[in-house]
């Protein structure tokens, strides 16, 4: 389940007033998943900004182990880059709170379990407990959804409430609305559905390979914090088990919300 990232314009040159720090960021989050080894002349056209500039923010992260060359002299995020987010990881309590429930999902399913969290605009994989088969999906540490049809970006707009998922999704900041913009409205009501379900499901929509099912966690508050999700392959996935999945999903993100203090 991997989500494309959106490309800026190519310009040939830097772009005006944009800060040292939002251009390092912007050359940071072209590397994920599916593009982990890149170099300058892949990068500079991706980010906007000259092949010298996009050259000396990589040596200065090379610099603090943030990025790393291979043979190839292709760059990798480095190991300094788990340095800067482990305390952020080891402090998410939500995160402690539901490794076990996930291992425990994974066993029950077969399939790879995740959890995410919500940033106001992407789900953000924060843990994972990939499959036990050699075929599987997994959702790497770090993995950005922003697709509407993503099952965990549908439960997170589901808890959002109408207004600011209607925002969301006409500005774009959550991109392609099934149907299109025209059919906002049967989206907004396929999330009251999540709602009502308790799960949500995303079956081949973001990926012909893939089926996505996700279930809400709150907190003490009833806030929804993050989402477990169920990430697999298509072809192991009949429609007419996935109810079953999802209730398994609903089950798991029960037991963290009960972990974290919620009912």
């Amino acid at each position: 389940m991997n989500p494309q990232p959106d490309a800026a314009p190519s310009t040939g040159s830097d772009t005006r007033g944009t800060s040292v720090i939002e251009n390092t960021i912007a050359v940071l989050r072209c590397f994920s998943s599916a593009s982990p080894l890149l170099g300058v002349t892949e990068i500079a056209p991706v980010v906007g900004l000259h092949k010298s500039t996009v050259s000396r923010i990589l040596a200065a992260l090379e610099r603090e182990n943030v990025v790393e060359r291979d043979s190839s002299r292709r760059y990798r995020l480095g190991l300094g880059i788990i340095a800067l987010a482990g305390p952020l990881l080891a402090d998410m309590d939500v995160r402690r709170a539901a490794y076990p429930v996930l291992q425990e999902l994974s066993e029950t399913t077969g399939e790879t379990s995740a959890l995410l969290v919500w940033n106001g605009a992407e789900a953000i994989s924060v843990e994972q407990v990939p499959s036990r088969f050699e075929v599987k999906h997994t959702s790497d540490l770090g993995t950005r959804y922003n697709t509407a049809s993503s099952s965990s970006v549908q439960v997170f707009l589901a808890a959002e409430g109408e207004q600011r998922t209607r925002e969301l999704l006409q500005d774009h900041t959550v991109n392609n609305v099934p149907g299109g913009d025209d059919q906002l409205d049967a989206y907004l009501e396929r999330l009251h559905e999540v709602s009502r379900r308790g799960y949500a499901v995303n079956f081949g929509e973001t990926s012909p390979q893939e089926v996505g099912i996700a279930a809400p966690v709150q907190d003490h508050r009833g806030a929804t914090v993050a989402a477990v999700m169920t990430p697999a392959p298509k072809f192991r996935i009949e429609e007419d088990n996935v109810k079953t999945i999802g209730e398994a999903c609903v089950r798991a993100a029960r037991q963290v919300t009960q972990r974290l203090g919620g009912t």
